[in-house]
């Protein structure tokens, strides 16, 4: 519902992010807790979350973590290795806390070493997802080291998922944080049972922000920021258009600002700052923020079959401007769009 000054949507999840662990965690969780009411919480921690007994503990980590009064609900993810058996699928699904398994290509990402080196490893436990109706979230980029790193999620739809979608035509998928037009054409053309996330950043940012006038760390971010034409405005047509395909995945990834800033930056970007005024700006530049409530607060929930979030939000239409950095467990982290102004504010 859209007044002059205000828009008001029923509260949104985020279908991807990461919170990391220890401090670092109870730095950034009330960050996604004053805004949405759940989150898929990705397992890349050191060691990976790949069994019913770590996700449980890494639940409690975080409810133990959430501000008083906190109505946020984590939704525990499972990290696939070449060893992922069965049953541990079935195990984690009996949990009741795990609603999701991630599969990340060894070595595609940060803290992503210990991920699947060959598809054909994974068919058992894909098989076993599909008998569940347990849904597979991709981080789709190939790791061959001859493949152009701007092409690595089409070299991946190419080469893997189009060959898994056919060998599991029921099986739900997420193809995460999509960065292509490639990508958004894969989703577009295949069945109702493939979807996908798009990021803020990938939507409000593309190469040049990253590249011209000198590297910037606080933009690097895997898979890496793309041209703006045909990618940047593919992914703003289509997760603005409506379609419930898309929705809403921060990957929101908060890394320590001297961390970002060495001489190999890791990759990631914090979002969760802002996140849904994020969002709202990029709908406004499509003249489409009547999308916005689909996009982040229905098409996921239908998905993974959740019920709507009971509860709303109120934006207003307000300059702010994103501070420099935030605490992070001893250190700061430097937010995404630092510095600038946006023109949306969550009412608190």
């Amino acid at each position: 519902m859209q007044h002059n000054d205000t828009l008001q949507i029923i509260r949104p999840d985020d279908w991807h992010l990461h919170v990391r662990s220890g401090e670092a965690l109870k730095s950034v969780i009330g960050m996604t807790a004053t805004q949405m009411g759940r989150a898929i919480i990705m397992p890349n921690l050191m060691p990976p979350v790949s069994n019913a007994a770590q996700a449980k503990q890494y639940y409690q980590e975080i409810v133990n973590a959430l501000p008083a009064e906190s109505s946020f609900t984590p939704l525990m993810v499972l990290y696939l290795t070449d060893n992922t058996m069965t049953e541990q699928i079935q195990a984690a699904v009996d949990g009741g806390l795990v609603v999701a398994a991630k599969l990340y290509p060894a070595g595609a990402t940060i803290n992503s070493d210990s991920g699947v080196t060959d598809i054909a490893n994974i068919y058992p436990a894909l098989e076993k997802m599909q008998q569940l109706g347990m849904p597979l979230l991709i981080h789709g980029e190939v790791t061959d080291v001859a493949i152009d790193i701007f092409d690595r999620e089409a070299v991946f739809i190419e080469r893997i998922l189009t060959q898994v979608v056919k060998d599991f035509p029921e099986l739900k998928i997420v193809f995460e944080h999509i960065t292509t037009k490639d990508a958004v054409d894969f989703v577009l053309s295949a069945s109702e049972n493939i979807a996908a996330t798009i990021t803020p950043h990938h939507l409000l940012a593309n190469r040049n922000d990253m590249l011209v006038g000198g590297i910037k760390p606080h933009y690097f971010c895997l898979p890496i920021l793309k041209r703006e034409n045909p990618h940047q405005q593919a992914l703003l047509s289509a997760a603005t258009s409506g379609n419930a395909k898309f929705f809403l995945g921060t990957d929101s990834a908060p890394h320590a600002k001297n961390d970002k800033e060495s001489s190999c930056g890791c990759a990631g970007i914090l979002s969760a700052h802002c996140a849904i005024e994020l969002y709202a700006s990029a709908f406004e530049s499509q003249n489409a923020l009547d999308k916005l409530e689909g996009f982040a607060s229905i098409f996921g929930a239908d998905f993974y079959g959740l019920p709507h979030n009971k509860e709303t939000i109120t934006l207003k239409k307000q300059d702010w401007i994103v501070p420099d950095s935030y605490p992070f467990a001893n250190t700061t982290v430097v937010p995404f769009m630092a510095g600038k102004t946006l023109g949306w504010k969550l009412v608190p």
